[in-house]
């Protein structure tokens, strides 16, 4: 029997992220278990989506990433995001409630 595929959906990466770093700085490994847990392990970031989406999401200026020690005492990327990307967020959550609004009506009445 097939596993079910755990993996984000396409396009709602760039949420995840910017979402979970509204609340504190992360790094990538940092990112990846939060939405995992959070997501009550229904969802899965990759490391080979995660870092390509962090590079891209932090060329847009709607993050910003800084060298720390990470809590096992090692240097690591730590994300943070800035005015652009809080404004950005904003914007793709109000995309996600309209795009599963929509989806909901279909699964309603189709």
């Amino acid at each position: 029997m097939p596993t079910p595929k755990t993996d984000v959906l396409q396009g709602t990466l760039d949420l995840l992220i910017l979402k979970t770093l509204e609340k504190a700085p992360m790094h990538g490994y940092g990112i990846a278990s939060h939405i995992q847990r959070i997501s009550e392990e229904l969802l899965r970031v990759e490391e080979g989506s995660l870092y390509p989406a962090l590079h891209r999401i932090e060329q847009t200026g709607w993050i910003r990433a800084e060298w720390k020690l990470s809590e096992n005492g090692r240097q690591a990327k730590f994300y943070h995001l800035t005015r652009t990307g809080l404004k950005q967020l904003q914007a793709e959550e109000e995309r996600w409630q309209k795009l599963t609004r929509g989806v909901s009506k279909i699964l309603r009445f189709a």
